[in-house]
């Protein structure tokens, strides 16, 4: 019989463990950054998170940590919808907006890994939308763009 000896982890190394364990989290939720809109606008989006819808793209509501009424996700990897984010700057090109969905504008970017950004023009607040790769883009605006009507009044952000 082999017996084998193992050296006993030192503090520095047990404390790493333990950390990159802590770092992986069972419920896969996706983190994003909250916007930080004026009153006008954060009432917009507050309105707005009152109205979306349970599922969007075939996948149910699951919000990105941290809580907040200024963003929502569906699914795993999730949309992410975000309110009151500053107008891109791609925006001032009147050609960028490529047109609507059900009634609301769309300025379409590439957001890398295959991913794509969505974000609202002509109303009162910017809303945008990241869709990643391999699910449903069209299918996400069209099930947004109900809410993004009721909660959101056409014309210009700033």
């Amino acid at each position: 019989m082999k017996f084998s000896r193992h050296r006993p982890l030192s503090l520095p190394a047990l404390a790493l463990l333990i950390a990159v364990a802590g770092c992986s989290s069972s419920d896969d939720s996706a983190a994003t950054a909250v916007p930080s809109p004026d009153a006008e606008v954060t009432e917009l989006c507050q309105n707005l998170d009152k109205a979306l819808p349970r599922e969007v793209a075939g996948v149910e509501r699951r919000d990105p940590e941290p809580r907040s009424a200024l963003t929502a996700g569906w699914g795993n990897p999730a949309i992410i919808l975000r309110c009151g984010v500053v107008r891109p700057p791609e925006m001032t090109d009147p050609k960028a907006v490529a047109g609507g969905v059900n009634g609301v504008d769309w300025l379409q970017q590439a957001a890398g890994d295959g991913a794509f950004r969505f974000t609202t023009a002509n109303r009162r607040a910017y809303v945008e939308v990241t869709v990643p790769e391999g699910r449903d883009s069209s299918g996400a605006l069209i099930d947004l763009a109900d809410a993004v009507k009721k909660a959101i009044p056409e014309g210009i952000a700033d």
